[in-house]
């Protein structure tokens, strides 16, 4: 008996897919709604949708091929790993941009309640990708890190966290999962144990600013 609801699905059999793998078509602008759709159900505390997608395709592909192999040779790299770093950004038929929009003085929401709010933004999108037939994969690397890079895809107050690359898969997952069963993340909690106040045979209360012993 199959226990696993259909709505299931796409969560438990996602997987990710690098460019080389992936080839025309790409998501159309309705398909690319979806995912963004799917994007904003994910938690967000005081909703403050700390981030955005940046499309990339057509002739912008070829503007982020020339930013990605001037940041590989920025970061030593000759022209043959510039041009696989150029080749990253034409191969997928559509990437994103995936930027973060941090608000580090917000009153109630923490940076890193945000950051997870970006987080399960990001697996929503890549989730409804796959439901929707398409693979994906984040990838970043150092170049995220290139000013001019960053400069290029983000506004003021934007942090770069990768690009997603997007298309229909030409291979399946295979081998075995690289990760555990949920009962190596999913455990039961137990409250701490309070100290005996009957107890004698450990040292007594310490004054404040008396080292311990």
């Amino acid at each position: 008996m199959n226990l696993v609801p259909p709505s299931l699905e796409a969560l438990l059999t996602r997987y990710s897919v690098g460019p080389k793998y992936l080839t025309e078509p790409g998501p159309s602008d309705a398909q690319l709604a979806l995912m963004a759709e799917a994007a904003l159900r994910a938690p967000d505390h005081a909703e403050l949708v700390p981030y955005r997608f940046k499309v990339v395709r057509g002739a912008a592909k070829e503007g982020m091929a020339a930013l990605f192999a001037d940041a590989a040779r920025a970061a030593g790299k000759g022209e043959e790993g510039a041009a696989m770093d150029a080749e990253r950004a034409l191969k997928p038929p559509l990437t994103v941009a995936v930027v973060a929009r941090i608000d580090l003085g917000h009153p109630q929401v923490p940076a890193h309640e945000q950051w997870a709010a970006v987080g399960g933004a990001l697996a929503n999108f890549l989730t409804a990708a796959h439901a929707l037939g398409f693979g994906g994969k984040m990838l970043s690397g150092a170049k995220v890190r290139n000013a001019a890079v960053a400069a290029a895809f983000c506004e003021p107050g934007e942090t770069l966290l990768g690009w997603i690359a997007l298309g229909t898969p030409t291979r399946m997952a295979a081998g075995p999962a690289r990760k555990g069963e949920a009962g190596a993340v999913l455990v039961d909690w137990h409250p701490p144990c309070k100290a005996d106040p009957e107890r004698t045979d450990g040292p007594g209360p310490r004054s404040p600013g008396t080292p311990p012993a």
